[in-house]
């Protein structure tokens, strides 16, 4: 009954956090039929729908943690279930972009309550032996989620337009609602927890904004121009202040005596660069396949649907191994192997189909498989139970920045061409192995 019971709260979070994360990626390969329902807007002014939602949902994953330290795990994340499927039908009936990207916000405050808060409900469920699987079991929904997104995306877009990448997320919730209510357990409040630090959260949002902006417009303001480096000197200011602003206040977004741990920083660095590699690879594919080889949305899903099962069938393989011999072991040849998929795609990828993109993405998906569930089973293996949701929160946020910045980068270099995004998204993958030779040798505490 005990071992029933553990596999239904992995089932009901996982599902969540998958409708959570796939809204980071399906709304790409929905883009351009936006573009055909907005088209007196202009595609600076639309590329707010993607970066509006990365953006505020980097910010809001420590604080949505913190509340949760706070009033309970399971209130916050059963509230943010509802907040999340609510705006995701205002996303869908939306009349403007304006409403639109409004909506999105409010989606991405929703989503950022599910996602760490999923994992530190599941992993009390399960035995210190076994939570190296568990780890690696939900965060692979979530690899999975941000892959598969452009497959299903498209899917739902030949069928029913744009606006059904959004409606799809009442079914989901009316599966895991009711299941949820009943499942999950409450975990005692931390009752010296204090209130997460909003104005905190609200600086690394701009910080954050102001460098991707940066990034996307550099080509077009250029990048010497006074609002460019403008834009660049805002980002840094506003995240130094946001750092000093972390260690003087009671209840910072980022608890940085947590980065004490030489362990948790380099999971952490190591989560961040994977996931630049990782999102811009993804939106790589998509674009690559639609814009040079004209494949519809459809197809081009249909196309890049190997590398998602790739990882799918890697991770749980990779939880077991993460259990036995480590993180480290596990995480730095991840890091080298979506590397290497990468450069084969930015030599080889456009020459065909079967021999040139499918192996380079075969082996990128191998690369994820590996390293997402380690690096965050290395980032919360030593974390202290009641900054679990907290730990995991600096995670998650680190993984999104990584995203926010990794897309960035890719409408910043595409332009030159897509070799050279390929390229240095191969760099992404061994500065990620790198990060990862500095994570703990041993296994996660049994």
């Amino acid at each position: 009954m005990q071992l029933a019971r553990q596999w239904k709260v992995l089932i009901v979070t996982s599902v969540a956090v998958f409708m959570a994360l796939l809204d980071v990626t399906i709304v790409n390969v929905a883009f351009p039929d936006m573009r055909a329902s907005f088209a007196n807007v202009p595609l600076s002014d639309l590329s707010w729908v993607l970066n509006a939602y990365n953006v505020v949902f980097a910010a809001m994953l420590v604080p949505a943690g913190r509340l949760a330290d706070r009033l309970g795990r399971k209130r916050t994340f059963l509230t943010g279930l509802v907040v999340f499927v609510a705006a995701s039908v205002l996303c869908g009936a939306a009349p403007s972009v304006e409403v639109l990207i409004a909506a999105r916000v409010v989606q991405a405050v929703g989503a950022a309550a599910l996602v760490p808060i999923s994992l530190s409900l599941v992993l009390p469920e399960f035995p210190p032996e076994r939570r190296g699987t568990a780890v690696a079991l939900s965060t692979m929904t979530g690899a999975i989620a941000a892959a598969a997104g452009p497959s299903l995306g498209g899917v739902l877009v030949s069928w029913q337009g744009w606006r059904w990448v959004f409606f799809v997320n009442l079914i989901v919730f009316a599966l895991v609602f009711v299941p949820a209510v009943r499942l999950l357990r409450e975990s005692s409040k931390d009752v010296e927890a204090r209130w997460p630090d909003m104005v905190g959260a609200g600086l690394l949002a701009l910080s954050i904004g102001f460098l991707a902006l940066s990034l996307v417009k550099g080509e077009d303001w250029g990048w010497g121009s006074v609002r460019v480096v403008a834009g660049f000197a805002a980002a840094v200011g506003l995240m130094v202040w946001f750092v000093v602003r972390s260690k003087r206040h009671e209840s910072p977004v980022f608890e940085l005596s947590l980065f004490r741990s030489k362990g948790f920083s380099a999971a952490n660095a190591g989560a961040f660069v994977f996931n630049v590699g990782f999102y811009a690879v993804l939106l790589c594919n998509i674009l690559f396949l639609t814009g040079v080889w004209h494949y519809s949305e459809a197809d081009a899903g249909l196309a890049v649907t190997p590398g998602p099962v790739v990882a799918a069938l890697t991770a749980p393989f990779a939880g077991r191994l993460v259990d036995r011999f480590g993180s480290r072991a596990i995480a730095v040849p991840g890091g080298l192997v979506f590397g290497a998929g990468a450069l084969w795609l930015s030599l080889h990828g456009d020459s065909s189909y079967l021999t040139g993109f499918l192996p380079g993405m075969l082996m990128t998906g191998l690369g994820v498989g590996l390293s997402i569930p380690s690096f965050t089973s290395a980032a919360v293996s030593q974390l202290p139970a009641n900054r679990m949701a907290t730990g995991t929160g600096i995670t998650s946020a680190a993984r999104q920045i990584g995203a926010v910045v990794g897309i960035a980068m890719l409408i910043a270099v595409v332009r030159v061409g897509y070799a050279e995004v390929y390229l240095v998204i191969a760099i992404a993958g061994g500065l990620a192995a790198v990060a990862a030779s500095l994570v703990s040798r041993v296994p996660s505490p049994q």
